[in-house]
């Protein structure tokens, strides 16, 4: 596996290998950061990057689906065909639009724009997207999410995507009002709760107070999975530009 412990594409991958059980090394870089082996690998220049004995996948949709086919046990995606549909549209939601506001809109510019790019935080985007952009997610996915346990009955794909991004949310220093929507604030932290995340808080942590330079010997120190070899550089480059 390539990417890093704090993207919310890699974080869905991992969840599901937590699930499944199943061991895997990560060469934990920063996808901007990748070398021209990377570039072949993933043509976006985009994590996660799942490489196994039979195939090499470079999209966090494809990976899970992938991994489900495979490793059918536990199930993350409901069996009934309906529910699946609703499940992988949740999915979808998330890795979209969840992404647009709050990868894009909130934590690149909280977190990305300053550690790899050097640059200051835009305080007026970011307020900007706090007061007008998040909202209406909140609004929508309170009315979705249950008042108590998972999407479709065990925590599965949909729960996992879901609350992948709001852990990323959660490190830009946003947080879900109980007040105004309290289903949705409860549903992120039981799901968010669960082992199978609960097991890469010390490595997304660990990566969030040390500088990229060094994430890769402290994560090694930490007792994290990392692979032998890696394909990360010491300088970024952008991937190709997102097309809204």
């Amino acid at each position: 596996m390539i990417g890093s412990y704090l993207s919310p594409y890699v974080r869905k991958v991992l969840v599901c290998l937590e699930a499944k059980g199943v061991e895997y090394e990560i060469d934990p870089i920063v996808p901007f950061f990748g070398n021209d082996e990377f570039t072949r690998l993933s043509p976006l220049r985009r994590v996660p990057v799942l490489i196994d004995d039979r195939v090499t996948l470079a999209d966090s949709t494809v990976i899970c689906q992938y991994l489900e086919d495979r490793y059918p046990e536990p199930a993350l995606y409901p069996q009934d065909i309906a529910q699946r549909a609703r499940a992988r549209w949740f999915e979808e939601y998330a890795d979209t639009r969840l992404g647009d506001v709050l990868i894009w809109g909130l934590f690149d510019r909280a977190v990305i724009a300053p550690a790899v790019w050097g640059t200051p935080r835009d305080r007026a985007a970011i307020e900007q997207v706090v007061a007008v952009d998040i909202p209406p997610l909140l609004d929508y996915l309170e009315t979705q999410v249950p008042a108590e346990g998972c999407l479709f009955g065990t925590c599965g794909i949909a729960d996992i995507a879901l609350a992948a991004f709001f852990r990323n949310a959660a490190f830009a220093r946003f947080r879900i009002d109980p007040e105004r929507w309290p289903v949705l604030a409860g549903y992120v932290d039981r799901v968010l709760a669960v082992p199978w995340f609960t097991r890469l808080r010390p490595f997304e942590e660990l990566m969030l107070r040390t500088p990229i330079a060094g994430q890769r010997d402290a994560l090694i120190a930490a007792g994290a999975p990392v692979a032998p070899v890696t394909l990360g550089t010491a300088t970024p480059r952008r991937g190709l530009p997102r097309i809204l």
